[in-house]
């Protein structure tokens, strides 16, 4: 009796000794795939922080500098601070900043959800379609930004050939020239190029639907609005909010468009805080300050995708 106890509790230490083995053996596996991932990644790392990180640090030393963009800098401590918070024109353009972003989170991301919703019912030419929507992303802004300065100039383009026909609605409406319309007719430019992007991308994650709910839903009695509330929002919602983080983030970087259709003016009415930055920076030589109000804007995206992921954790969790 005592024999065949000991033998099974060698047995059992043999396969709890096999089974640390094993663990044992994952982890080192484990290890070693990580060590040769990183080995694989190293190159573009190594990139990535001479591109990124060696200006993001340069930056950071020149945003506290009175450094005319040549020459040696001098360190001023916090005056740059004081100066932009005393400084109406970097107001002025951070305002301008946050209604784009207003803008884009709203009206393009509506326009791109409907057509992806829209698209997603096609079952004939839909690829056609798809391109057709794409294409105005593909070309370059400065080509969008010129195609557009010539259909709305008021001398020529839609207000001529409107005049041709006896439609004197856009005589002398400057949308480019007149303070009240040149940042609207900026957003309604860079929107044109930008929400068939969304089209696409929102009828991607569309497509990886499971088919099932929607026929669940029509079974239900749903309707087009109660399908596209209860199953293509939840089934989309990882991609909605990977837009609405880049949109937000692209909201502060703005600058092709504003830059090529009004350079920011009439008066500021279209400034943006990227053209004031190349402006002061190149145009002032007070790189240094400019340098400050870059690294703003990096602290402003950086609170918006804290805040972000923190919505987005809350949500997980409830």
């Amino acid at each position: 009796m005592s024999s065949t106890i000991m033998t099974g509790a060698a047995a059992v230490d043999a396969a709890g000794e096999a089974s640390r083995l094993a663990r044992g053996r994952r982890r080192r596996l484990k290890r070693r795939g990580a060590w040769v991932g990183l080995l694989f990644m190293a190159p573009a790392l190594v990139l990535n922080l001479i591109v990124i990180g060696g200006p993001s640090i340069s930056n950071f030393y020149y945003a506290f500098t009175d450094w005319s963009g040549l020459g040696p800098a001098k360190f001023n401590g916090l005056d740059n601070a004081v100066r932009l918070f005393q400084d109406q024109g970097f107001w002025n353009a951070l305002t301008h900043n946050f209604i784009y972003m207003i803008f884009f989170l709203t009206v393009p991301i509506t326009m791109g959800l409907y057509g992806a919703f829209a698209l997603s019912r096609v079952r004939r030419s839909a690829s056609l379609f798809r391109v057709m929507f794409f294409i105005p992303y593909l070309i370059a802004s400065v080509v969008n930004a010129a195609i557009w300065k010539n259909i709305l100039a008021p001398e020529a383009g839609l207000a001529a050939a409107l005049n041709k026909v006896g439609i004197h609605w856009l005589d002398n409406v400057y949308f480019f020239g007149d303070p009240n319309l040149s940042l609207g007719s900026v957003m309604f430019v860079d929107n044109w190029h930008f929400w068939g992007f969304l089209v696409v991308l929102f009828l991607a994650a569309t497509t990886n639907i499971d088919g099932s709910r929607y026929e669940a839903a029509r079974i239900d009695g749903a309707n087009a609005w109660q399908e596209f509330w209860h199953v293509t929002l939840p089934g989309i919602r990882p991609t909605l909010v990977f837009a609405l983080t880049i949109i937000s983030l692209w909201s502060l970087l703005a600058f092709d468009y504003a830059y090529a259709l009004t350079g920011g003016g009439p008066a500021g009415s279209s400034d943006l805080v990227s053209l004031l930055v190349n402006r002061t920076a190149f145009g002032a030589n007070e790189a240094g300050y400019a340098a400050f109000m870059g690294l703003t804007m990096s602290v402003l995206g950086g609170i918006i995708l804290v805040i972000i992921g923190l919505l987005r954790r809350r949500e997980d969790e409830s």
